[in-house]
Order: C-alpha cells, then structure tokens, then sequence
C-alpha cells in the first residue's frame, strides 16, 4: 500500500514511518526542511518537501505521490518551551489543524485517496460525565477563552475528516505522549524532561485532572491498525491507565532521576498563565481505547505508563 504521511519528521511520523515500511509498505514523507530528507531516507521513506499551508505545494506533492493513504501528522509543536515560542507553536498547529487539514483533504479528493487518518488529541474532552470518556464524547463545547481557538481547531479536524463521504475518514484522539523524540523522554536535553528536571511543570490547584498517555511506539502501533483496518469515525489511542496529574507526574519526575513537582496554587497559575493549563491540571478527563482494541486488533507494548516510565524513556 502506498501511504503519505504529511509529518512524517515529526515525533509520531518518524516512529509511524518506521513501522510502516516494516510492513513492507510504500511510504511517501513530508518535512518543512530539506535537513531532514536524509534522516527520512534512512528510514525507507521517500522524501518530499511541502509547505502545508500552501495549498498548490500539497496538491502538488500528492499528485505526484499517488498515494492510496494519506496520514495527517501535522503540528508545530517542537523547539522551545518558553512562552513566547509556546505561543507561536500553538498558533501554528492550529492553522495546520485548520487550513492545512482543508489542503490535506482537497488533494487527497483529487487524486482519489480512499483513506484518510488525521491527528486529534484528548485533551480537550467534554468536562461532564465522569473522570473516563468513550468515544462518542464530545470535545468541549465552552473551553476557556484563551484555549478556544486550539480546540476549534482540533473540532476542525474531526468533523472535517470523520464528514468526508468520498473515502474512510478517521480522526485519531490521542493521549498525552512520551517517549522517544517527544520531549517527556531520558534525554538531557528532552523539552519537558528539563522542565521536570528543574521543577519548573508544577502540580496545580488540586491536579486531580485526569490524563491519558500513551508511549509513542504505541500511538504509531495504533495508527499503522487503523491504516490497515480502521472504518470512518474516531478512535481513542492511550493506554489502560489514565490517571490524575498528581499521581503520574510525580512518578515521572522519580523516573527521570529529578526531585518531586513543586505544587502551585491555581489562582497564581491562573494569573501569570492563564485559564487553559489550571483546566488542563484540575478538569481534564481521560479517554478509553477499548473500541481501538476491539475494532483495529491494537494491542499495547505498554499498557500503563508505570511500567512505560520506567522502561521507554529511551
């Protein structure tokens, strides 16, 4: 099969590249940067660089490829982690959530892709109805104001892609990642890893936010079963786990050799940070993945963060 990946240098794109030419598949990758085209071909990918907010590069770059799949890995989401950049990067994500999951769709429509995969998270689930939601949840319909325009783009993605009726269209809601190349990783220099190093990602409020997290290798495992056999809709990826911020972030910062995470009140984070990360800390809910287990064969190297802190941080 032959498959495009649109992100294929970023953290899940790589690890999802790698399994995918495993399987003996044709995989076409899209990078930003013409630096990373040799890392892509020493994974078995065939480079190609796209600008995915401008809509002739994609229609171009699909075009050529001709793929019968097209994967929707797209974010900005790298680099550092002070709040300037943060800002950038998320303002970034979400014209590439936006503008390029339009250019994503409308190439792949006229090249006749009969399977579309695209990257939502679980952050942002409907704060109602216990600490767990399943599938048919919603994403949150009033969200803080300075988090409303991150989960219109994420709504963006799914009711796009999950609408579409000229091929399967799948939106894949993942957990929190970890692992290598994502940032909550072994590495001295990993983006959170030294945040938690250095007690700068605190427990806020009451941290009795639930998360989901899932160990990268495993996300990409779920995202090559629903290459292969997902049907038109949305999958939960995380693993069996979700647990409250204050439980899970201090056995990360144990397995990452630093001392315990600071607790910091929520009204102080509210004022220096905003709304959105207190909700993040203290109303998050976490998701189920037993409809990806059931439907797409998945099954996880591991199934809990507990064991994955301590044996995939790279």
């Amino acid at each position: 099969m032959k498959i495009f990946i649109a992100g294929a240098s970023g953290a899940i794109g790589s690890h999802l590249a790698t399994q995918l030419v495993a399987r003996g598949h044709e995989v076409v990758g899209t990078t930003r940067s013409a630096a990373k085209t040799g890392t892509l071909r020493a994974l078995g990918v065939e480079p190609v660089i796209v600008d995915a907010l401008d809509p002739e590069s994609v229609a171009d770059a699909v075009a050529k490829a001709e793929p019968e799949v097209i994967v929707h890995q797209l974010t900005a989401l790298s680099g550092p982690a002070d709040f300037r950049h943060a800002k950038q990067m998320a303002a970034a994500t979400n014209r590439l959530r936006t503008k390029g999951t339009d250019h994503l769709l409308a190439a792949a429509r006229a090249v006749g892709v009969r399977k579309f995969v695209a990257q939502s998270n679980a952050m942002w689930m409907e704060r109602t109805d216990g600490p767990v939601a399943e599938e048919d949840g919603r994403i949150e319909p009033n969200p803080p104001a300075d988090a409303e325009e991150a989960v219109a783009a994420l709504r963006h993605v799914e009711t796009a892609v999950t609408g579409i009726t000229w091929a399967e269209g799948i939106a894949l809601r993942y957990g929190c990642f970890y692992g290598p190349g994502t940032g909550i990783e072994a590495a001295q220099d990993a983006v959170m890893a030294v945040q938690i190093r250095a007690r700068k990602f605190p427990i806020v409020g009451s941290g009795a936010g639930v998360w989901s997290l899932v160990h990268i290798a495993d996300a990409a495992s779920a995202t090559v079963s629903a290459i292969e056999h997902g049907r038109r809709g949305i999958y939960h990826v995380a693993d069996d786990d979700p647990a409250p911020v204050r439980e899970w972030l201090p056995y990360l910062a144990r397995a990452l050799g630093a001392k315990p995470p600071r607790h910091f009140p929520a009204w102080l984070v509210r004022l220096l940070a905003g709304e959105a990360p207190v909700n993040l800390m203290t109303q998050a809910r976490g998701i189920s993945s037993e409809k990806a287990k059931r439907e797409l064969g998945w099954t996880l190297q591991y199934p809990s963060w507990r064991k994955g802190f301590i044996e995939g941080l790279g």
